[in-house]
């Protein structure tokens, strides 16, 4: 099986590849069975591209002895022949909490967390690598040290980031195994009706635009759960729990329903003159928020949860909509 180039790039660039599990493979260990089904790649080239933490599946890093299963997405990077040095850049960190071993922080929208073809020295990665100790840029893979799982450009809100082996261990572990409580806030157009409900609807890369997904019953499990908290002119703000963190999971499910997140016109947001009218700067990005983030300690197991308020842009759009701040 050749892997299908989806982000093209020259010499200087990682290329972005996918490679689809296909029925009728067994499951097994993620190196040996991309080995097999991607055969040009070397067990060592693969071992580099693992170890540089370079292979994804959905929003999680997986390692080596991760399982794949028939129908898994998987996708990769292949680093150019030299790879540069990453290096500490010093930038704005909205750090939540900090321990030895970890942290949390506000991810700002906009940001890209982790280098890759067409990025600048200006990712959460080369932040990070400023601000923690040096032994930070050993942890886990040497392209996105410590980085268990990612958020688009555009979202903003919380995310983990290990800081020592053990603990990048531990948090790989908890999102593989569906152990971390994420939930999201989001402005969706119109109101959803039933107003609280469950969007459980497979996801899929799209067959045509490559860099999309949409819902298909040939794809990958997928299950939001939402329920709207305000309801203002033309936009409601939901919060939405998700189980299983397929890529673009809660654009695509509110898409299917008929409820595209404001600012995303990928996934079918026009905006009405009503809109327009109310909001003449338009709206600024795809407004998503990772609001919750809840897992169990990598050192000592006890649960924790962090939470974090709606971002100024969300309050912005919310005050030209008739809407308040008053929701965390």
């Amino acid at each position: 099986m050749n892997p299908e180039q989806i982000d093209g790039g020259d010499a200087g660039h990682s290329l972005e590849r996918e490679c689809l599990i296909p029925d009728g493979v067994r499951r097994e260990r993620a190196d040996k069975l991309l080995a097999e089904l991607v055969p040009e790649l070397s067990r060592t080239r693969w071992q580099r591209v693992f170890q540089d933490g370079l292979v994804w599946l959905d929003d999680r890093c997986l390692r080596q002895k991760d399982i794949l299963r028939p129908g898994d997405l998987v996708q990769f990077q292949l680093p150019p022949p030299r790879v540069s040095e990453l290096r500490p850049v010093e930038l704005p960190l909205d750090i939540v909490w900090e321990e030895d071993s970890f942290l949390v922080l506000n991810k700002a929208p906009g940001v890209v967390v982790h280098p890759g073809a067409g990025t600048a020295e200006d990712t959460l990665v080369h932040a990070l690598l400023h601000h923690c100790p040096p032994s930070y840029a050993a942890v886990g893979g040497r392209e996105r040290p410590g980085i268990v799982h990612r958020l688009d450009k555009e979202t903003s809100g919380l995310m983990v980031i290990a800081k020592t082996e053990p603990a990048y261990q531990s948090l790989s572990n908890q999102f593989a195994e569906r152990l971390v409580h994420k939930v999201y806030r989001a402005l969706v157009e119109g109101s959803p009706d039933p107003s609280e409900g469950t969007i459980d609807r497979p996801i899929a890369r799209h067959p045509v635009y490559r860099t999309r997904m949409r819902c298909a019953g040939h794809g990958r499990e997928a299950r939001s759960d939402y329920r709207v908290e305000r309801v203002l002119e033309e936009v409601s703000l939901v919060a939405v729990r998700i189980y299983t963190g397929r890529t673009h999971q809660i654009r695509v499910h509110f898409q299917s329903i008929g409820h595209s997140l404001l600012g995303d016109p990928v996934y079918g947001f026009t905006p009405g003159p009503r809109l327009l009218m109310r909001l003449p700067g338009g709206v600024p990005r795809v407004m998503l928020h990772a609001a919750e983030l809840a897992f169990h300690h990598p050192d000592t197991g006890e649960p924790i949860q962090f939470l974090s308020p709606l971002p100024d842009d969300f309050v912005r759009v919310m005050a030209a909509l008739g809407g308040s701040s008053s929701t965390e």
